[in-house]
């Protein structure tokens, strides 16, 4: 056999090998925990990519959720300290803090715990959900306590990945982890909306049978907690409260006056709204922000 035909199997044969490392994925590497208190899920290469500064607000800072508070705060110290805790659904009016609650009560509690502190956030986006399992299954073992967290999850049309979650809710054969809860939110109570549970019933062969199974999703979560749209009351008091904490000087009236006109001129009162007008406000003042909001 030739030099040439010796160099040209030897190249073939390189680029076969090349072929096939594509095709295989690399196993995942084991996840640096230590690095950040949050990570979000990188489903693509299956690594948790840390989040060395978490946009959240103080626990103090969120008010009119006083209620809801105390019930997350409870079922996550619980959790942290090893004992039996619930999956939470935060459902409800947009703006109020849903999601700035499960983040302010994850810095809260570890925070309070010191250096023992061992309680991870882990965020895996909405369209990411099929692979909850695989993400269930890297962080089993690990010797840490994890809140896997979704924000504004909800389900439309033909979408089935619904079925990955109730299944990675139960736990399967191996049941949930004892490390790992799930927090998440969303707008409906049901996660679905109502059209799509109508289309159900009235295509099923079986629609009470239909529809239950849709239903059933929500059922997956221990603790419901419902939030409302706020009074004008429960506005003020917000806005006050950011005022309070950053430090501004501004009279009360003039404040009472600014924040109902900026809350009327987007026509609605939430906890979102209140941020935005405290970021102008701070503007206008002159007054810089340590902190992102809700």
């Amino acid at each position: 056999m030739s030099e040439i035909d010796i160099r040209s199997i030897a190249e073939r044969l390189d680029q076969l090998v090349r072929l096939i490392e594509r095709a295989v994925p690399a196993a995942p590497t084991s996840p640096e925990f230590s690095a950040a208190d949050a990570f979000v899920w990188q489903p693509e290469d299956k690594r948790l990519q840390p989040v060395p500064r978490v946009n959240r607000v103080e626990l103090s800072l969120l008010k009119g959720v006083d209620r809801l508070r105390d019930i997350l705060v409870e079922n996550t110290e619980r959790f942290a300290t090893g004992l039996p805790a619930n999956n939470v659904l935060l459902w409800g009016a947009r703006g109020m803090g849903k999601s700035s609650l499960i983040k302010a009560v994850h810095a809260g509690i570890n925070r309070d715990s010191g250096e023992s502190a061992a309680l991870k956030l882990v965020e895996i986006h909405r369209e990411d959900i099929e692979t909850l399992p695989d993400l269930m299954g890297l962080l089993r073992d690990a010797p840490w306590r994890f809140i896997l967290f979704c924000d504004d999850l909800s389900f439309d049309g033909d979408d089935t990945s619904y079925k990955s979650l109730k299944a990675a809710l139960d736990g399967g054969i191996e049941g949930r982890p004892d490390n790992i809860v799930f927090y998440a939110t969303s707008n409906r109570r049901h996660l679905l909306p109502r059209d799509m549970m109508e289309n159900e019933r009235s295509t099923a062969i079986n629609p009470s049978e239909a529809v239950e199974e849709k239903v059933s999703l929500s059922d997956r979560f221990g603790l419901w907690l419902g939030f409302h749209k706020c009074s004008q009351d429960e506005y003020l008091e917000m806005v006050r409260g950011y005022v309070a904490h950053y430090g501004m000087v501004i009279d009360d009236d003039a404040l009472r006056h600014q924040a109902l006109e900026w809350a009327t001129t987007r026509g609605a009162r939430s906890g979102r709204v209140a941020w935005q007008f405290i970021q102008d406000l701070a503007g206008r003042l002159g007054v810089r922000l340590d902190g992102t909001g809700a």
